[in-house]
């Protein structure tokens, strides 16, 4: 046994000399080349994409300052690196296979609204990764993976493009139907805001109350409390709703 060691070793040797060879030699192919990427070279790029996207859920996961932040859209990202990678990998420079599989995905139903536009980036930006992988654009893969969360970090570090004055706020309020909205809030809106606007007004309740939707900026100073109790006194003490992240809410 002690004799065959020797004899190990050196297929070892030789093993590692020829995988870093042909890891050099992935990593060294023009973008694009070649219409099959071989096994080994399919997992590196599948690898490649799963830890650029990796990356990139990190800093999604960092610089989400939405309160709705869902572990399974990061976990979606990786799986959708893969899911691309793959895909393009299949589909090479072969036209027929890029329309079959434009036929088979197309029975896919998303249910799901993305709610907010940078999500969607990040889902672009995703796909974007894999497809560099999966036709051997691995430079530009791991380039754009750097400069988007460097980008992205920048920005949350900054605050960049952050409304400096005062937001606007939706203020939902139920009046009883013999008042009329305008005449009844809007004098005492003037003390309470900078800016006022009726957004919508709708009957509730099998029409017993006016539900009336403003899209309000409120003075320097002025409290959510305030609001409500100012309101409540003008309404009968009927539901006031004062919501502060209008921006992100759907009417």
């Amino acid at each position: 046994m002690a004799r065959d060691w020797p004899n190990s070793a050196r297929l070892l040797n030789v093993w590692q000399v020829v995988t870093m060879n042909e890891l050099l030699k992935i990593f060294s192919a023009t973008g694009g080349q070649g219409d099959y990427l071989g096994t080994l070279e399919s997992l590196v790029a599948i690898g490649l994409s799963v830890l650029c996207v990796a990356i990139v859920a990190v800093t999604y996961r960092k610089t989400c300052k939405s309160a709705a932040y869902s572990q399974s859209y990061s976990q979606s990202l990786v799986l959708l690196a893969i899911v691309t990678t793959v895909v393009m990998i299949v589909i090479g420079s072969n036209i027929a296979r890029a329309f079959s599989l434009v036929g088979a995905l197309s029975i896919i139903r998303f249910r799901n609204a993305v709610k907010e536009t940078r999500d969607v980036a990040f889902i672009f930006l995703t796909m974007a990764i894999a497809m560099s992988c999966g036709t051997r654009f691995y430079l530009l893969a791991v380039l754009s993976t750097v400069i988007a969360c460097a980008v992205t970090l920048m920005m949350y570090a900054f605050d960049f493009g952050a409304n400096r004055g005062a937001l606007n706020r939706l203020l939902s309020v139920q009046l009883p139907t013999g008042l009329a909205p305008e005449a009844v809030l809007e004098p005492e809106f003037s003390r309470l805001f900078d800016s006022f606007a009726l957004v919508s007004l709708a009957n509730a309740r099998q029409g017993m109350f006016w539900e009336a939707v403003y899209s309000v900026r409120p003075l320097p100073g002025i409290s959510g409390s305030q609001v409500i109790d100012a309101v409540s006194r003008l309404n009968s003490n009927l539901k006031v709703t004062y919501n502060y992240a209008a921006q992100n809410e759907d009417l």
